[in-house]
């Protein structure tokens, strides 16, 4: 009977969907984090009859056929590149992306990899680094004996050094953008590689066109919605219990079926 693999396609599709949902309330608090949705489209169809063709010979095309679905299926799991709200931490290698635009770090293969993430420090050799020690590109180190460190808005980097009256320019942020930013890899810990689909990263200054502005002393929160993610996270628990209902009746017809014959 086809209806149970056709409610079976949608019994999966609402599991993976209550999955993409639970990882989303799971990085509820994740610095720069993006919520994901998942897409679905439906299966083939099976003709039952085709529309378009005489019914008879000589008589007129018959104006609707009858094609039956097969069910659904995964079509995409989608990044929502949306700006999350802004919290003020106060901590002065904290920054954020004000609108569009991705951090560029060096990925453990020296490779490029790009982050909305700006929960930086330093490390032993004074390099602005990410929390898991990636640093930035391109490279910006803190010059020893720095006592104050300014960051403005279009990613220009000043240090105040010790026993020194004014500050020096030590580096320049530069940000990345993609022609479609949905396409990104994601490789966890908050960073994404470009793909095929993605598009080659095009750079630029904080602050120019296509570009957002860094804000320091400040973090990117994730953009997750609790109330929206209750609330379908509801909607696909009842898509499920409709599912396994149509189960249920299919099995039912074919008990019914099943006792007729004995």
């Amino acid at each position: 009977m086809r209806a149970l693999s056709i409610a079976g396609t949608g019994m999966s599709a609402q599991q993976l969907n209550v999955e993409v949902i639970a990882n989303n309330i799971a990085n509820i608090n994740t610095t720069g984090y993006k919520r994901t949705r998942a897409e679905f489209t439906d299966l083939l169809y099976q003709m039952e009859r085709v529309q378009g063709i005489p019914n008879q010979t000589g008589e007129g095309v018959i104006p609707e056929g009858a094609q039956l679905g097969l069910g659904t299926r995964l079509a995409a799991i989608r990044l929502l590149n949306i700006q999350g709200p802004l919290a003020e931490t106060g901590n002065r290698l904290d920054l954020a992306i004000n609108g569009p635009g991705w951090f560029q770090v060096a990925g453990p293969n020296g490779e490029t990899l790009y982050t909305r993430a700006g929960a930086f420090n330093t490390n032993a050799e004074g390099q602005i680094v990410t929390a898991d020690g990636y640093p930035v590109e391109p490279a910006i180190t803190v010059p020893a004996g720095t006592t104050a460190i300014e960051i403005n808005q279009t990613g220009e980097i000043f240090a105040k050094l010790q026993g020194e009256a004014n500050m020096v320019a030590v580096g320049q942020i530069t940000l990345a953008n993609f022609p479609n930013a949905a396409g990104l890899n994601a490789l966890g810990g908050n960073l994404f590689q470009p793909t095929e689909a993605s598009g080659a990263a095009v750079t630029g200054l904080p602050g120019s066109i296509s570009f957002g502005t860094v804000q320091q002393g400040y973090l990117e929160s994730s953009n997750v919605d609790p109330v929206r993610e209750i609330t379908e996270l509801i909607s696909a628990q009842r898509a499920y219990e409709m599912n396994s209902k149509v189960i249920q009746a299919a099995d039912d017809m074919a008990g019914v079926v099943s006792k007729g014959i004995r």
